[in-house]
């Protein structure tokens, strides 16, 4: 099987590669936490990830904490969600716009946790735990307020196009909020599939710290998770705002398999790894070998993670499947 691998063609000029930025400062956790035990150049891997988590604070909407450190920041996007009735205040703007795309940021947030995960000492080593919890957190609060109901998630605030013709502080802004969703009738089993793997990822994260925190995350994953698969289809056919911005080209089979992947990383429930064994040929989880990982393709990840499971006890019954995954990583 053959797939365009082509950089995605994003956003104006200036924030079209910041999409790769949050990725990147993921991945700069992961590089940090490689190097930071192992090398005495004068390299200071600490402070990278130090600035790098910075970052996601400048990123912030809606009421900034008392001990926020881009001091320059304020409260933003305090109305969002409400023309429509709900409260979506909070989360992270996308760039240097100030629109909420929940893809990306559901992707970050997977990121985020799952350097955590595999790098929790080293980043404690580091000094920066609690500010890897802190940006988790926030936005895993933010998915918690968009997904209103089982089958409701809102996958988006703000309008790229009108916000891409002004230059604002987004303390200062006037341009839409609208807010859209996607539901049973306007599925969205790509955005739904991603957040429940973000918020499975994170549960994890604050399982041993935060009990009552982690379960609620995990309750809520399930029944995203649920949501996606029972309804399917691609988000940026329900919300069509988003096509010019983060149009969803691998579809919603790949994110599917991720999210019931961390499912069952985070509950060792039997039935998610069976959901990725039976789906591994029909969702292309054993068939695409893709070099690239971001917001929209998730197969090199799948494929990692489920690679790993490779050296576990427990899984040598499914060793067959497994090792088609682990070929096409």
């Amino acid at each position: 099987m053959e797939m365009d691998t082509q950089p995605h063609k994003k956003h104006h000029f200036g924030t079209s590669y910041i999409p790769f930025l949050v990725h990147h400062s993921c991945l700069i956790t992961l590089l940090f936490s490689t190097f930071f035990t192992t090398t005495t150049t004068a390299f200071d891997y600490a402070d990278a990830l130090s600035k790098s988590l910075l970052y996601f604070e400048a990123q912030r909407s809606g009421r900034i904490p008392y001990n926020q450190r881009v001091t320059w920041r304020d409260h933003s996007g305090l109305t969002d969600g409400l023309e429509e009735g709900v409260d979506l205040v909070g989360g992270y703007y996308d760039a240097g716009d100030h629109v909420k795309f929940g893809l990306p940021m559901a992707f970050t947030i997977t990121m985020l946790s799952w350097s955590a995960i595999e790098y929790r000492q080293q980043i404690e080593e580091a000094g920066e735990l609690q500010h890897t919890l802190e940006a988790i957190k926030w936005g895993t609060d933010y998915f918690i307020k968009a997904h209103t109901s089982p089958n409701v998630l809102w996958a988006e605030v703000g309008d790229g196009d009108t916000d891409h013709y002004c230059w604002q502080r987004p303390e200062d802004m006037t341009t839409s909020r609208r807010a859209f969703k996607i539901d049973e009738k306007n599925p969205g089993s790509d955005l739904a599939g991603e957040t429940a793997a973000a918020m499975a990822a994170a549960s994890i994260v604050f399982r041993k710290t935060n009990a009552h925190y982690s379960h609620l995350l995990l309750h809520h994953a399930l029944q995203l998770f649920e949501f996606g698969d029972k309804y399917r289809g691609n988000y940026d056919g329900s919300v069509g705002v988003v096509k010019s911005y983060y149009a969803s080209v691998s579809g919603y089979m790949d994110e599917l398999l991720w999210a019931a992947t961390w499912l069952y990383k985070a509950t060792d429930n039997k039935t998610y790894l069976e959901y990725v064994l039976s789906n591994a040929h029909t969702f292309g989880g054993t068939g695409w070998s893709i070099s690239e990982f971001s917001w929209d393709v998730k197969y090199a990840g799948l494929q990692l993670m489920l690679s790993k499971f490779l050296r576990e006890e427990k899984e040598k019954k499914n060793r067959d499947i497994l090792e088609q995954y682990r070929s096409k990583a």
